[in-house]
């Protein structure tokens, strides 16, 4: 009886050892599991696209923001940037009239065309974008531009030199995947000589247009007394034919009826008495509105005594 028990013993004790090694078993395949299922996503952020390798080859370029899947241990997600990104280098340029342009501080403004992505990644590489693109093209567009106009131009003319060039650096580098968005000369600066030359020539183109301002102002205010002049002339001749209307209209009356002459003595005197009436050669003279008459040599006066 005792062998019996030592038997069912050893029997349970290789059960327990046979439950605990399966739990192991589950465990580790649940472990492994969640490790493949939890490499099996990529979350591409957003303004990145995702890039599939599959042992180092690309499969897919357009992968778009959210949990993307991949086989574990096989493929791989790399992002990519695809967001405006900005180039900024000086550098040293000259014009045509060989001046020399210091410190031209140029930025660009660019992003990766989509659909050139994977190009862009098999033949530069996306680290090699700017040492191997925009480097060498924006300072050699923006020179051979800058070499085609004259110092004094580059500076009246700044905004159509930095088009020129904009439009230049597009075209050459859509074709290969880059998109400029835009381009700006931040600063450009010439020697101390030129530059004072540049200074001089503004001020006496300053001070020639406020002459030429005053010379306008002078002629305009001749012009304003012509035409005041003219407008008083006007006025006296439309006076003066209104007067002459007048004395016309006058004479007509006066034509028709010879007693509107009295009319208008009347209706023009002051109620004072005249200090001489009469024709004859002693007229009768008024001395406070009293009359009387003199005889002087033969004639008769009338005279009045004031008192």
């Amino acid at each position: 009886m005792a062998t019996m028990k030592f038997t069912t013993e050893k029997n349970a004790n290789e059960n327990n050892g046979k439950g605990i090694g399966m739990l192991v078993i589950i465990v580790l395949v649940v472990v492994l599991a969640a490790v493949v299922l939890f490499n099996s996503f990529t979350v591409v952020n957003e303004g990145f696209i995702g890039v599939k390798y599959q042992f180092g080859k690309i499969v897919a370029s357009d992968l778009t923001a959210g949990l993307n899947f991949h086989i574990p241990f096989v493929e791989e997600i790399q992002q990519v940037d695809t967001r405006e990104q900005i180039y900024s280098v000086m550098t040293d340029a000259y014009t045509s009239d060989t001046q020399t342009v210091n410190e031209l501080q140029l930025k660009v403004n660019y992003y990766y065309d989509g659909t050139q992505l994977s190009d862009i990644i098999r033949t530069i590489g996306i680290q090699n974008v700017e040492t191997k693109l925009l480097v060498p093209n924006v300072a050699k567009i923006t020179k051979d531009e800058i070499g085609k106009v004259q110092a004094e131009k580059l500076v009246q003319n700044r905004s159509d030199v930095q088009n020129s060039i904009f439009t230049s650096i597009k075209e050459t580098l859509a074709p290969q995947g880059i998109i400029v968005t835009a381009f700006a000369i931040e600063n450009l600066s010439f020697d101390d000589a030129f530059e004072a030359s540049i200074q001089a020539k503004v001020i006496a183109a300053q001070d020639a247009l406020k002459m030429q301002n005053k010379t306008a102002e002078k002629e305009e205010e001749a012009k304003q007394q012509v035409i005041a002049a003219q407008a008083a002339a006007d006025s006296q001749k439309i006076q003066a034919d209104a007067e002459a209307y007048a004395i016309q209209v006058v004479q007509e009356q006066i034509a028709q009826s010879p007693d509107y002459i009295e009319y208008l003595k009347i209706s023009n005197w002051n109620g004072v008495l005249p200090q001489a009436i009469g024709t004859e050669v002693n007229p009768f003279i008024a001395l406070d509105g009293d009359y009387s008459t003199a005889t002087r040599g033969g004639n008769t006066a009338t005279e009045t005594v004031t008192e």
